[in-house]
């Protein structure tokens, strides 16, 4: 059997431990030591969420201060804890940023239209569904840009001259 593959006689005894209570790490000795397999506490855990069983109830201990007439007490709904969120300084909106130019008038050519030697210097795509086109000036020799666009595309203050990777002209937020 492939490691990962669990057969209908281990996913049962899951089920059986699990509706048991027992914890998913005690569910993973029991089921290894049953089959002689090497499952994982997260395999395990894992497989119990594609089968749909609910996560264990942790239990808390009730507030030994009792709560007063019209307040929330043990039986309110408690909010659900939101985990791995930014901190607020990061759902601000980014300030603008001054992108840096070049004096020079882009041909905007397609990705297919290239040829060999055209500037790859991408515009546009800042937008949902925008296409992006190219520079399309001819190439400065070692480089993907043209002489205008290579000079963007330096680091300041680059000793060695080399050229460095496309700057990154817009900010992309993830959800």
């Amino acid at each position: 059997m492939e490691p990962g593959q669990w057969s209908s006689e281990q996913s049962d005894a899951l089920r059986d431990y699990f509706l048991k209570g027992m914890s998913y790490a005690e569910i993973g000795r029991q089921i290894n030591a049953r089959f002689g397999t090497a499952y994982t506490r997260n395999a395990v855990a894992g497989r119990a969420k594609r089968l749909g069983l609910a996560a264990p109830v942790r239990m808390t201990s009730p507030s030994i201060v009792p709560s007063l007439p019209g307040e929330p007490g043990l039986l309110s709904a408690r909010r659900p804890a939101l985990l791995n969120l930014p901190p607020p300084s990061a759902m601000k909106p980014a300030k603008q940023v001054k992108l840096r130019c070049v004096g020079i008038q882009p041909r905007l050519i397609a990705l297919l239209e290239l040829e060999r030697g055209d500037c790859r210097y991408p515009y546009g795509g800042d937008k949902e569904g925008e296409e992006i086109s190219f520079c399309g000036h001819p190439r400065q020799p070692g480089s993907g840009y043209c002489a205008p666009h290579a000079r963007l595309t330096r680091r300041s203050g680059a000793a060695s001259g080399r050229i460095a990777g496309p700057v990154a002209l817009r900010l992309v937020s993830a959800a």
